[in-house]
C-alpha cells in the first residue's frame, strides 16, 4: 500500500475518542514519523490535549511524536464564517 504523502485530520478534539481510536492514532503518527506529513485542524487548545486524551500514558506518546517536529500556526481573531450584516 503506498503511503499518503499528506494526511489532514481537521476538526480534531470536537468528540470523545475511544481507547481503540486513540491506539490508532498513536500508530499512524508512529508510521508517519519522520516519514510523512501530518497537519492537525483543532480548536482544543493544546493544552488541553492531555485531558482530552483522558490517558496519561497514550497522551505523552501520541505528542512525543506531533511535538518534536511540529509548525504550528495559532490563528486569533473573529471566525471568518460569521459574515458581518451591514444595515442600509
Amino acid at each position: 500500500m503506498k503511503k499518503a504523502k499528506l494526511i489532514i485530520l481537521d476538526d480534531f478534539g470536537l468528540q470523545p475518542i475511544t481507547h481503540a481510536v486513540k491506539l490508532i492514532l498513536l500508530q499512524i503518527l508512529e508510521d508517519r514519523y519522520e516519514n510523512a506529513s501530518t497537519v492537525i485542524c483543532s480548536q482544543l487548545p493544546v493544552g488541553k490535549w492531555h485531558e482530552y486524551f483522558d490517558e496519561p500514558t497514550i497522551a505523552d506518546a501520541i505528542l512525543d511524536r506531533i511535538i518534536p517536529k511540529v509548525h504550528r500556526i495559532e490563528l486569533k481573531g473573529k471566525s471568518l464564517r460569521i459574515r458581518s450584516k451591514h444595515i442600509s
